[in-house]
């Protein structure tokens, strides 16, 4: 992996509230003899958080 770089933006219309992930990533692989391997695979895990009442 080169570089990976993960956005998040909140929008919210109405009552809906929409979470917006954008992924930039790019991967390269190189080798003299043998197997090389690039992969483009993500794992996005979205959790929700506890908010603190007063």
């Amino acid at each position: 992996m080169i570089r990976n770089r993960v956005k998040t933006y909140r929008h919210r219309i109405g009552k809906n509230r929409y979470l917006v992930v954008k992924v930039f990533q790019a991967a390269a692989a190189k080798t003299g003899s043998g197997n090389a391997l690039a992969t483009n695979a993500l794992n996005i895990k979205i959790s929700k958080r506890k908010h603190k009442h007063h």
